[in-house]
Order: structure tokens, then sequence, then C-alpha cells
């Protein structure tokens, strides 16, 4: 199951990069579109979970 989250904020390469950094540190099979501000999560509610943590820890508000 694929799960789009749109983080506000997320428009350079740098911010996606953080983004990035974050989720390595998990166990989150994702992709990052800096240029549309979303991240494309691949797995269930848990993993899905694990990301919106990362992410926010990293300093993003998931819309």
């Amino acid at each position: 199951m694929k799960t789009i989250l749109f983080i506000r904020d997320m428009k350079t390469e740098d911010q996606a990069d953080r983004i990035r950094r974050a989720l390595d540190e998990t166990r989150v099979e994702y992709s990052v579109v800096p240029q549309s501000g979303i991240v494309v999560v691949e797995g269930g509610n848990d993993i899905v979970y694990a990301a919106k943590t990362a992410i926010r820890e990293a300093g993003f508000v998931i819309e």
C-alpha cells in the first residue's frame, strides 16, 4: 500500500535531504518529491506511523 504524505514548506533539495536522512534511519521504503512537497511511503499503518514520526522529529509539519 502506498501512502502520500504532504509536507508543509518542503521546497528545497536541502529540506528533502533532511527528510531522507531521517527516513534512512527507519525501516521505511519511501521516495521524496520536493517539487510537489510530498513523500510517498510504501507499507502498512505501522510503517506510515514510523515515517510520520521521523519526519516530525526532523522539524517538518505533515498536512
